[in-house]
């Protein structure tokens, strides 16, 4: 996992953590066995317990993620959805995500996700809002674009999560494509009079922003 905290900290927060269930652990498990350091792209369980709890807090019917991956994240949020609730989620490795659909398989809550393999931008143009909650977690060159496109899609209560917004600090002074993206979409966001946000420093910089 990314870290900015030192790492007894982390640990104890998660020891303070609600813990995941049996099988959510066992997908994170297989997926740092397999993934080698694309690993590092989990958004695990202290993250994830944010993503439940918001969802649940807000009533959230409907989710959209850009970025599956494994599916962890998913399958997070989707435990959190009412029976009916439907989630959305963007990614274009098939590898990965052949995994996800591995474990939704198995899950209860699986029946409410819903993949689309393919450019996110090219999804989101197919899609009709509201959505309650969005969860960016993709290509980070793309934020500002994928955050103009979702904006119009959210519910007037609907929030917009977004992971990696610090970049292990590198945002401070940006000497890589990675920060400077992050830090451009920080700046964006900032500068946006539509909205309101909170940067939090949890895991790698998660940005909740939500209209005004």
């Amino acid at each position: 996992m990314l870290r900015l905290l030192p790492d007894s900290i982390e640990d104890y927060a998660l020891r303070y953590s609600s813990p995941l269930p049996p099988l959510l652990q066992e997908l994170m498990t297989l997926t740092q066995e397999r993934m080698g350091r694309r690993a590092l792209m989990l958004s695990g369980a202290i993250e994830g317990g944010l993503l439940q709890t918001l969802i649940s807090a807000m009533g959230a019917r409907r989710v959209l993620e850009l970025g599956t991956f494994t599916g962890f994240s998913a399958l997070v949020m989707a435990t959190a959805l009412p029976d009916d609730g439907q989630l959305i989620t963007c990614d274009v490795d098939p590898d990965a995500t052949s995994l996800a659909r591995e474990f939704w398989a198995r899950s209860p809550h699986g029946h409410k996700i819903e993949l689309r393999l393919g450019p996110a931008l090219q999804t989101i143009k197919t899609l009709e809002g509201p959505f309650d909650l969005v969860f960016m977690d993709a290509d980070k060159s793309e934020y500002v674009a994928y955050y103009e496109a979702t904006l119009p899609l959210l519910a007037p209560r609907g929030v917009i999560v977004v992971d990696n917004v610090l970049r292990g600090g590198r945002v401070l002074d940006p000497q890589d494509d990675q920060g400077r993206h992050s830090a451009a979409f920080n700046e964006h966001v900032r500068q946006d009079p539509r909205v309101q946000h909170v940067l939090l420093t949890v895991r790698d910089g998660i940005m909740l922003i939500r209209r005004k």
